[in-house]
């Protein structure tokens, strides 16, 4: 995406209001949000927002300057990815109404798909600090990146056992990432910079509020395989985080703990609904076969496998192209076209995004030559 347009995907982003799916339809009824952030009050409301809304969005840019806003952003060395980037987290992506934007503080990396999310109580026990030491250490060592909340407790540990093993580790806030919290954890915001990444979909210097941090979990399980709770009270966020795993689709695993422990009666409540119970580390590897790692990351490079996906894989690149645009450019019937770009999106060749646009995803496959396949 040309950074020019970027700006205007953070505009909507600090919309009250304007989450993925009136964004969806933003995108649909304009084509790009530049034009959406121009629109009338009439034509915002013609897709459906209402009178408000749409009021809102032109006191919004009229109140700011969406050039200072985007300095700034590059000022603190912050990235920005869309739903529209290639390098937007592909397992995010999967899930329903994934955050429009990320703000990203250090770096998203290919191999940071593999990641399995470590949550937990703030008020961990000596037994909680030592299964969680033990796991984020294990992940780390199989080149699995460890995702969490930064929060206190479990969270802290998890991240700073798997910087400690050498590995990976993403933290997902409930603020902007410009903003550190708890206080604290300074320090550690630094190590995760240096070795992952802060993500937040808050927009730049929103502060820690309470309403924040349940609807970031869905992030923290989104980004990753699995989510593993360590200790957890009966209403705790991280039990929060396991039913968004849960609706997207992705395994959940428990720490079984003392039957008197209050720590534990989240975990043991997952258990009984039909977690699986944690005993150790390697079981996390074994369930997600993730024990040779690095063959997994070689089976991402997929050739194409016949002529038409080599001819619309050699005219795909990073920007979105619409299947229509496709279409004229191969000569292809658009039934072809789709179909095959049907089969080369399950390979992981391709990615859509809004509208029926396609970008190539192209990580070792840079040079390709497409007179390979017959």
């Amino acid at each position: 995406m040309l950074e020019e347009f970027r700006k205007y995907w953070v505009g909507f982003n600090l919309v009250k209001g304007v989450g993925a799916v009136r964004l969806r339809a933003l995108l649909e009824a304009f084509g790009d949000l530049q034009a959406a952030w121009n629109a009338s009050k009439q034509d915002l409301q013609s897709v459906g927002l209402s009178a408000k809304l749409a009021e809102n969005i032109i006191k919004l840019r009229t109140d700011i300057s969406l050039d200072k806003v985007w300095e700034d952003i590059q000022a603190q060395s912050v990235e920005v990815l869309t739903w529209e980037d290639e390098n937007y987290p592909s397992r995010l992506a999967e899930c329903d109404n994934a955050p429009p934007v990320l703000y990203l503080c250090g770096e998203y990396q290919p191999e940071d798909e593999w990641a399995v999310a470590i949550v937990g109580t703030r008020r961990v026990t000596a037994y909680g600090r030592q299964v969680t030491e033990q796991i984020a250490r294990t992940l780390a060592a199989s080149g699995v990146t460890v995702v969490s909340g930064l929060a206190r407790g479990v969270d802290a540990i998890a991240h700073q056992s798997a910087i400690d093993a050498g590995g990976r580790t993403l933290a997902v806030l409930g603020c902007g990432v410009d903003r550190i919290y708890p206080p604290e954890h300074r320090q550690l915001t630094e190590q995760v910079i240096s070795n992952g990444a802060l993500i937040s979909d808050y927009p730049m210097g929103t502060p820690p509020d309470a309403r924040n941090f349940p609807p970031r979990n869905r992030i923290i399980s989104g980004l990753s395989m699995a989510t593993v709770v360590v200790e957890a009270g009966e209403k705790s966020g991280a039990l929060i985080t396991a039913n968004f795993a849960v609706e997207q689709g992705r395994e959940v695993f428990a720490v079984p703990g003392n039957v008197l422990s209050p720590q534990s009666k989240g975990p043991n409540r997952l258990i009984q609904r039909g977690a699986h119970p944690l005993l150790d580390p390697k079981e996390i590897l074994e369930t997600l076969e993730l024990s040779l790692i690095s063959e997994h990351r070689e089976a991402r490079v997929v050739l194409p496998s016949d002529a038409t996906e080599a001819q619309l894989f050699s005219i795909l690149t990073h920007e979105p192209m619409h299947v229509d645009e496709i279409r004229v450019q191969t000569d292809l019937p658009i039934e072809k076209v789709t179909a095959t770009l049907s089969m080369m999106e399950l390979k992981g060749m391709v990615r859509q995004v809004s509208g029926m646009r396609y970008y190539a995803v192209r990580e070792t496959l840079a040079s390709y030559d497409v007179s390979n396949v017959d």
